[in-house]
């Protein structure tokens, strides 16, 4: 890996991000001394421009940082940390040094599951199809998910690529509508897949 940490004055920056949430946790920064420690000891390792000297994250309160992967940027004088946080990274005690939680987020996915939710909760079921079907109860919802899983099978078996990825989009929708009414997120299905990956 080729670091140009001299030209940097000794210290590099290093973008710490959660290998699986891939949040952005925090930010340190990382001499020759303290980027050789952290590939050595798997602990994300910096040195302290405050304490002048090395520091390795979680050396007082445990919250360590276990090395996943280290990448280099396209100058090579940043570094983009991927490891596993033991407890919160932030000296606060927040997850992030942003004050934000360290959760999955699926982008588009997890914003319609926020709108669920939100339609689920204010129940006006004669405005919102989404709280109408919750008012019908889980027997309803469930049915509406087999209907749509049929109706995508019809489609695959077709060639019109447009009804194919609508009913795909439908399926999707009502399953998560579902997932809801037994108390579940998406978060929850995949954490049963993480578990069955070999």
């Amino acid at each position: 890996m080729e670091i140009d940490i001299k030209s940097a004055h000794g210290l590099i920056p290093a973008i710490i991000q959660d290998s699986e949430t891939k949040n952005v946790l925090m930010l340190g920064y990382m001499n020759e001394e303290s980027l050789q420690k952290t590939i050595e000891t798997q602990k994300v390792t910096f040195f302290s421009r405050s304490k002048q000297r090395l520091w390795t994250k979680g050396e007082e309160s445990g919250n360590f940082l276990n090395l996943v992967s280290i990448k280099n940027d396209c100058d090579g004088d940043t570094l983009l940390i991927q490891a596993k946080p033991v407890g919160p990274t932030c000296h606060t005690g927040a997850d992030t040094c942003w004050q934000e939680p360290n959760d999955a987020n699926y982008g588009f996915i997890s914003e319609l599951e926020n709108t669920i939710k939100t339609r689920r909760e204010n129940a006006d079921s004669e405005k919102s199809y989404v709280a109408s079907l919750f008012e019908k109860g889980i027997n309803k919802i469930a049915q509406k998910v087999g209907e749509e899983a049929v109706e995508v099978v019809i489609e695959a078996k077709d060639d019109n690529d447009d009804l194919f990825l609508s009913e795909s989009a439908d399926l999707l929708f009502h399953y998560l509508i579902l997932l809801q009414a037994k108390g579940y997120q998406l978060n929850d299905v995949i954490d049963v897949l993480k578990k069955r990956q070999k």
